[in-house]
């Protein structure tokens, strides 16, 4: 286990000068592990049809045209 922690880690929270909050190492940490045990491209498309739903259709929904 510390083995496999070591190399998600090390790469990216070792470099001289960095500072991570929790938040974004625990971001880096999930893409880590999604590219590792290789699930990352169907991730990827679920994240982008979340967003193209969140920014597009969740936005329009409710939008009614003026009537005259």
């Amino acid at each position: 286990m510390e083995g496999a922690c070591r190399h998600l880690t090390g790469d990216r929270f070792n470099i001289t000068g960095s500072r991570w909050s929790i938040e974004d190492a625990e971001a880096i940490l999930k893409l880590r592990a999604l590219e590792d045990n290789g699930d990352f491209d169907a991730y990827w498309a679920f994240h982008l049809a979340q967003e193209h739903h969140r920014v597009h259709q969740a936005r329009y929904q409710n939008d009614h045209g003026l009537t005259a």
